[in-house]
């Protein structure tokens, strides 16, 4: 059960490889915070896009901005600020300036807003919660805040949802997930992180039915609330379907054969539905026969093409929808191959597409992780740079920026045939460095174990 820890296991004994000497700015927490009244400010001063949900605007981790540094000092990029933690392994998201973060501190935990340029701190959100980890893991929060409308959700670890003022940071309503549904705790908690469509908060939940609790979680059996949609704006659930349980994925809306599809990389494989109702299109069995196993990675969908993967058994899968949307048919799989044969193994990284190529932090490992190059058609693998530890990626400006569990950036360039590195730089960050990187109006948001670095990754004209 140990190698399970991959995805939220606390790296306590690892240590950051030494960095290179950094001009640290003062460390952001002991800012003095701003007076609410001014919570209209700031206003941002750079130009770009804003990262508001997991995987950023498009879901996919891919950003449109341009410009950003390809050679770096030799002291890295420059730190604009950085701020110390809670437990949890949560991204931030930033919106009109401000930059969101949802940590654990003991029994609380707290939503903090703050100048996404600066650091200082606006407002905090905390509630008591409880949950402790049934395998001795951090207790923070696995799930980004998703900011929509003036409202922020966030979905703790022990399954609370809570919508609050964006401006404010008032308690807006709230959503037990886990009283409601049911559901049975995770390997390590609340991991999905709901997403936005239309007028509804779509969350993965995973409930059981009623009856006496297995002595074993490994034992739930689902409920028929795999997804349930709740009113944006009042918390009112309209929906509960699906009748799978929760894995580490979170939700995702496509567009395929011109209908927006709602996707879920489920406990047992992955499903497509109507995120209007919940009406389930297809079913597709893809899970390690290990029941220690999850699937975490969202899916890659490219046009009428989707892209599941996963690390504990079959590998991945090339599925192509049909146009009734009523299935799927297999383009290539690795479920027949062996181990060490399989094209692509992500662990928690999401891959990224690009001109018929896919990037994927392969490996269920840390000793195992590395970076891979394979044809989307085929499966081939185009190129691989061992022994890079896992990874998360952004897509950005030609280049692939991604972050190391262990603190390391390096950017290479989108190229089919070979790894062409750039750049690279240590952070002294401590392990885990799960949360994937977040890129907004030219700022760099990484985190480690201990704290949240702003990099610039773009220069200030």
């Amino acid at each position: 059960m140990k190698s399970l820890a991959i995805i939220f296991t606390l790296l306590s004994s690892l240590s950051c490889r030494p960095a290179q000497p950094l001009e640290t700015p003062p460390v952001a927490a002991n800012a003095k915070p701003i007076d609410p009244a001014a919570n209209d400010r700031p206003k941002p001063t750079r130009p770009g896009v804003d990262w508001p949900q997991f995987l950023g605007p498009t879901s996919d981790n891919v950003t449109t901005e341009k410009g950003i540094l390809t050679e770096w000092p030799r002291a890295g990029l420059k730190i604009l600020w950085q701020t110390g933690l809670g437990t949890g392994y949560a991204p931030p998201t930033v919106v009109g300036g401000k930059l969101l973060h949802f940590d654990a501190f003991d029994s609380s935990a707290r939503l903090t807003c703050r100048n996404a340029e600066t650091g200082e701190e606006i407002w905090k959100f905390d509630y008591a919660f409880e949950y402790e980890d049934q395998y001795g893991y951090d207790n923070g929060p696995r799930c980004c805040p998703v900011v929509h409308d003036g409202h922020v959700y966030i979905h703790g670890v022990e399954g609370l949802l809570h919508a609050i003022d964006f401006k404010t940071g008032e308690k807006l309503w709230s959503y037990d997930t886990r009283a409601k549904h049911r559901f049975h705790q995770n390997f390590f908690g609340v991991g999905s992180t709901p997403i936005v469509e239309g007028d509804l908060l779509l969350i993965a939940v995973g409930g059981s039915p009623k009856g006496p609790r297995p002595a074993d979680f490994l034992d739930a059996k689902p409920n028929g609330s795999g997804i349930v949609a709740l009113d944006r704006k009042t918390g009112e659930e309209k929906y509960a379907a699906l009748d799978e349980l929760a894995s580490y994925s979170s939700p995702m809306v496509a567009t395929i054969h011109g209908k927006r599809v709602g996707l879920y990389f489920a406990r047992a494989g992955l499903v497509a539905f109507d995120p209007k109702t919940g009406k389930q299109y297809f079913r597709f069995p893809w899970r390690s026969k290990l029941l220690e196993s999850v699937n975490a990675s969202n899916p890659l969908v490219v046009g009428d093409t989707i892209l599941i993967t996963e690390c504990y058994g079959p590998g991945s899968v090339c599925l192509k929808v049909k146009p009734d949307l009523s299935g799927v048919t297999e383009i290539w799989s690795d479920k027949e191959k062996d181990r060490e044969d399989r094209s692509l193994a992500c662990h928690w990284n999401t891959p990224i597409h690009h001109d018929g190529f896919v990037y994927g932090s392969s490996g269920r490992h840390e000793n195992e992780g590395d970076i891979r190059c394979i044809s989307l058609a085929t499966g081939e693998v185009a190129w691989r740079e061992k022994r890079t530890t896992r990874c998360s990626f952004l897509k950005v400006d030609g280049h692939i920026l991604s972050l190391g569990e262990r603190g390391e950036l390096r950017l290479f360039k989108l190229d089919g045939k070979k790894f062409d590195e750039v750049a690279r730089m240590e952070t002294d960050l401590l392990a885990p460095c799960w949360a994937p990187p977040v890129l907004s109006r030219g700022l760099l948001y990484v985190r480690g174990k201990d704290r949240l670095l702003c990099l610039e990754l773009i220069p200030k004209k």
